[in-house]
């Protein structure tokens, strides 16, 4: 079996563009894969279009690690977010393939399940006024859809510091969805790498009442120094690695001690099996796994192949109940948080087990998509022009 070719396919929304790629080959199977690009789409697809040429018309599907080797190390340049991602899409739908050649689910080729389901976390659901209010009446819908945990930044524009009054502010949006979640549901808090060492600490400390399941990214991800710092003065578990976009960057991280919990992008770190190998690596030094998602349903899917396979994977986040939730009729099959347990469970489709709808997708062309964090309202998620 050979690729003949690819096709992308990009899915826009005001804040977020989701481009994904169908990879073909000359037995009629498709496979296909997912990544959400930040301002990057074009610079994207204009790799891809390189790529096709240079290293993956002609590649055997079935050859993954060969295909990652190449498209990562045969341009001599070194691999960033674009090429990083660029990877990912070709991998997620080489895997793909291979499933559905070999009439299995990908979970099975990468040694078999671990478990039957994956805890979701809820993301993008306070999509609404910035008040006590208000989130905890969102916070509540998001327990009545059966989740068990959910992620907030609470700390609006708030850079490096964050004054006495609108640190108050924040707390009391804590103290609000702590209320409405009741105190067994996951509350994550996430910083966006806003903070100072100081700040980061400072806050960590006026919200740990309200027992935070993780404290993500406190400071810029350029700094592990300050990592460590504030690893060493917070008593909860500290997450990052988003925005970290190959497996060996996590070296230092691993060597440090500094988190408790690593947050890969499957779309942005190469694919499915980097993100495995990065999961086992994590595993030797006793910390968990909780992928970053802000992708749509093919992303999730592929997530959640090393989800049922990782001992130490712990939970998955999920936009796609809130967030332009509208974009799940892009891809049948997509997956579902069920209700009864606030789990994705296991499927036994082959492949990912979803596939593109072509035609439901150009219902929805790419956007100038910005997501801009520091702007008033970014939480909302409607940039300027679009309100």
């Amino acid at each position: 079996m050979r690729i003949t070719g690819i096709s992308t396919h990009v899915v826009g929304t005001p804040w977020r563009n989701l481009t994904y790629v169908q990879v073909h080959t000359d037995e009629g199977l498709t496979g296909v894969g997912e990544t959400r690009m930040l301002g990057h789409t074009d610079a994207l697809l204009g790799y891809l279009h390189e790529a096709k040429t240079n290293h993956i018309l002609g590649s055997d599907p079935f050859a993954v690690e060969d295909l990652v080797k190449r498209m990562k190390y045969g341009d001599y340049g070194r691999a960033g977010e674009i090429v990083m991602s660029g990877i990912a899409v070709i991998e997620m739908a080489c895997w793909d393939i291979k499933g559905k050649a070999l009439g299995v689910p990908v979970w099975q080729l990468l040694g078999g399940k671990v478990t039957d389901k994956v805890k979701a976390y809820a993301n993008g659901w306070y999509t609404t006024e910035r008040t006590p209010e208000a989130y905890h009446k969102a916070a509540q819908g998001v327990m009545e859809r059966g989740y068990r945990a959910l992620k907030i930044d609470p700390f609006g524009t708030g850079h490096f510091e964050l004054d006495h009054e609108q640190s108050l502010y924040a707390v009391s949006l804590i103290e609000a969805v702590r209320d409405a979640i009741g105190p067994d549901a996951e509350l994550m808090l996430e910083m966006h790498g806003r903070f100072s060492p100081a700040t980061a600490v400072r806050l960590a400390k006026e919200l740990a009442p309200f027992k935070p399941a993780w404290l993500e990214e406190p400071v810029p991800p350029e700094n592990l120094k300050a990592l460590e710092k504030v690893a060493a003065k917070v008593d909860m578990p500290v997450a990052t690695g988003e925005r970290i976009h190959d497996r060996i960057e996590f070296r230092e991280l691993f060597e440090s001690q500094a988190v408790d919990i690593i947050q890969p992008d499957v779309g942005h770190i190469g694919g499915i099996w980097e993100t495995r190998k990065l999961a086992a690596t994590a595993e030797t030094h006793y910390m968990l796994v909780a992928p970053h998602n802000v992708g749509g349903p093919v992303l999730t899917a592929a997530s959640l192949q090393v989800g049922f396979t990782a001992p130490n994977f712990k939970i998955l986040e999920h936009f796609n109940d809130f967030a332009d939730a509208e974009i799940k009729k892009v891809v049948k099959g997509a997956p579902q948080v069920n209700p009864e347990d606030g789990c994705f469970h296991l499927s036994h489709e082959p492949g990912l087990g979803v596939e593109l709808d072509v035609d439901a997708a150009a219902e929805f062309p790419q956007q100038q998509a910005r997501f801009d964090l520091w702007a008033d309202g970014w939480e909302q998620r409607k940039p300027k022009g679009t309100e």
